[in-house]
């Protein structure tokens, strides 16, 4: 399990998948808005749903978050698109809409971030976002990232076409041992890694 000071980043449990998939994937215009796929009916317990409980691949690695404080489910994280070769991948996650605008989604790119870096050996992090979706944007500023550039009306959104932005971050620019700019750099102590595997 991945750990930062809020949330933590663990393996999808079967009873993750209804909610998941009921707050996330069921809301048709906001599913619309985080993926570049068609949205289609398809059940919970559809093997092809995109939180189903799956092994481990070179591809992808899928998370669920949760909250410290309560246990509750807060969302999904992933990596995806890993090319090992070029040590690269795309960063992803996605909010349940009660959990948006507390900060989490700043740590749970962190803590993404630490893992891609420290754990995985990438040296590329890759985030993709609505050029509209401020708070994204936003999150990928405080984390570190750098706008590369804008792709124009390159989504299909919801009857339109919608500019993308493209941020990345090197291992080089990140400091991958601290989830957040914590009590223990306020006060001079050495970073420390919290990430317990």
């Amino acid at each position: 399990m991945l750990r930062g000071d809020q949330i933590v980043l663990r393996a999808r449990a079967e009873s993750d998948v209804a909610v998941l998939h009921s707050e996330l994937y069921d809301d048709v215009a906001t599913r619309s808005r985080a993926d570049s796929r068609p949205w289609q009916p398809m059940s919970a317990g559809s093997v092809t749903s995109p939180y189903a409980v799956t092994e481990p691949n070179n591809q992808t690695a899928s998370f669920s978050v949760a909250e410290i404080a309560t246990d509750e489910l807060v969302g999904e994280a992933l990596l995806w698109g890993i090319d090992t070769h070029s040590r690269a991948a795309n960063v992803g996650i996605s909010l349940r809409p009660s959990f948006r605008g507390r900060g989490f989604g700043t740590e749970v790119v962190r803590v993404l971030c630490r893992y891609g870096f420290t754990t995985r050996g990438l040296h590329r992090l890759q985030l993709d976002t609505l050029a509209d979706n401020a708070a994204m944007r936003a999150v990928a500023v405080r984390v570190g990232f750098r706008a590369e550039g804008v792709l124009r009306e390159a989504a299909w959104v919801d009857g339109s076409f919608v500019d993308s932005m493209v941020f990345g971050l090197l291992a080089t620019e990140s400091n991958p041992h601290v989830a957040n700019p914590s009590d223990d750099q306020r006060r001079g102590d050495a970073p420390v890694a919290r990430t317990s595997l």
